[in-house]
């Protein structure tokens, strides 16, 4: 019974039923015991699998930015440059952005992965704790992603395609490489939506 609705879950109701239908046949009480067991052990193996790929879904894509910001992006810089590859950051650029397009695609998994799961247990019972702040939180995650993915990369790429050299190699004053930072922080503001938000949500679910 979920105590803040006073709904009973799946599985509660699958017993119940099993439990009047051995009371209008005539079945054994051995076997009404086992088809009790059998609803019980389905519905929890189902909680666990849900539950499961949702923490799964939640580490990857908090994991990945942080892993992404922390790791990635650096150690790409630094080795062209370390290296001296004629147009290092240029290219750089361009191998980070690829990465940054697929993790975009892998972020959209994820947060169809948990949406779908909180879902599911919302309707099989019980409703998840927190479960409208939890579908909103993820919903704005979901957002800040897309737009970031999508808006943001879009406008990054369109300029890096009017360039011959680095952002960072116009002077301080050209206008390209000003709304090039411009749009660097604006990304790098909006990964921190699902990166704090993936952190909330972890924690409610290992919680529960």
């Amino acid at each position: 019974m979920d105590s803040s609705t006073g709904r009973a879950s799946w599985a509660a109701r699958a017993n119940a039923a099993v439990f009047q239908g051995s009371h209008s046949t005539a079945g054994a009480p051995l076997g009404t015991s086992f088809r009790f067991q059998l609803v019980s052990e389905v519905y929890n193996a189902l909680m666990l699998v849900l539950r499961y790929v949702t923490l799964l879904a939640l580490v990857m894509w908090v994991g990945g930015l942080f892993a992404l910001g922390a790791f990635a992006a650096p150690a790409t810089f630094d080795v062209m440059a370390i290296r001296q590859i004629p147009d290092g950051r240029m290219l750089a650029g361009a191998v980070f952005g690829e990465i940054l397009r697929r993790f975009f695609l892998a972020s959209c998994g994820a947060a169809v992965v948990v949406l779908g799961s909180l879902t599911l247990r919302r309707i099989l019972g019980p409703k998840p704790r927190h479960f409208g702040l939890r579908a909103g939180l993820l919903i704005l995650m979901a957002a800040a992603t897309t737009y970031a993915g999508v808006v943001v990369a879009g406008r990054i790429a369109v300029l890096q395609s009017t360039l011959t050299v680095a952002p960072s190699s116009l002077p301080e004053t050209d206008a390209r490489r000003i709304e090039f930072g411009r749009l660097h922080v604006l990304s790098t503001s909006l990964q921190l939506v699902p990166l704090l938000g993936g952190l909330v949500l972890l924690f409610w679910e290992l919680k529960e």
